[in-house]
């Protein structure tokens, strides 16, 4: 895998930093709307990831529940994100290709993450987000890096491996988050390599 690879791009959410919390709390929030209880409703979210959609967004329109907001406070960085990142930096270049709101360097700087990205490419300030494939070519064009010598890792077979892997990018699966419940339907969805950890990032690339 680390033959080439001159790039690792990463995604955000679920990757670097754990959502958890949030979604719990989303959960929660459709489960108080609704009078069900919380882990009715995480239940049934975690049977439709298993089916490759959206939980709480499926959720959120089954109940008619107005949509819940998205609590950036109760994120956190993965107890191995920062050492990960750190471990490979000398390395390599790093670089961000993420589905995010205003402010993601912003928020990376306060996770005391930044100093090691070198590039941070987020759908709020391009105007395009993943899966299409136009948000994975401006960064590989502002990194002037060819796709065979760049890996993408993420959470999301839909939104990270399915477009990079089509663009002729490395591909490993991270298997953290809900996305880890996604069912492989297909050849294009097939990464490179599965991972459960950032740290065992380590082991392939050092």
């Amino acid at each position: 895998m680390k033959n080439n690879i001159e790039w690792i791009f990463f995604d955000v959410g679920s990757t670097l930093v754990n959502e958890e919390k949030v979604y719990c709390h989303r959960l929660q929030d459709i489960a108080d709307a609704v009078g069900e209880p919380f882990e009715k409703i995480y239940n049934m979210a975690i049977d439709l990831y298993k089916n490759n959609k959206k939980g709480d967004l499926e959720l959120t329109r089954k109940y008619k529940v107005s949509g819940s907001k998205w609590y950036l406070e109760e994120e956190e960085l993965f107890e191995d994100t920062e050492e990960t990142l750190k471990a490979l930096s000398p390395k390599y270049k790093i670089g961000i290709i993420a589905n995010q709101s205003l402010g993601t360097a912003e928020r990376l700087e306060k996770f005391g993450i930044k100093k090691y990205i070198d590039l941070i490419i987020a759908s709020a300030e391009e105007g395009v987000e993943k899966p299409d494939k136009r948000i994975f070519n401006i960064a590989l064009s502002k990194a002037s890096c060819n796709p065979e010598n760049a890996v993408m890792i993420g959470d999301r077979i839909d939104n990270d491996i399915v477009p990079a892997k089509e663009l002729g990018m490395k591909t490993i699966w991270i298997k953290q988050g809900f996305g880890k419940y996604w069912n492989i339907t297909g050849e294009n969805e097939i990464p490179d390599e599965e991972i459960n950890s950032l740290s065992e990032l380590k082991e392939r690339f050092l």
